[in-house]
């Protein structure tokens, strides 16, 4: 499983999923994250969640397409 670390800016609390997965590439557009959620198995710290606007913080783990994500 690929692994990759996507940082928080300064003035970020929070990322959103569906911003996640418009940063990695999975995604071109926000308006397709609603789709690809509904068709694709998304695990956020180990739950599957199709939320595009669940919260991620520093600390979650997302996996995806055989991608892990960890938010810095």
């Amino acid at each position: 499983m690929v692994q990759k670390n996507i940082k928080l800016r300064k003035d970020e609390e929070y990322i959103t999923l569906g911003v996640l997965l418009k940063i990695a590439g999975i995604i071109d557009t926000g308006g397709q994250a609603k789709y690809f959620l509904s068709e694709n198995v998304v695990l956020v710290n180990d739950e599957e969640d199709n939320r595009r606007g669940r919260k991620l913080y520093h600390g979650d783990r997302v996996q995806v397409q055989g991608q892990l994500f960890l938010i810095d």
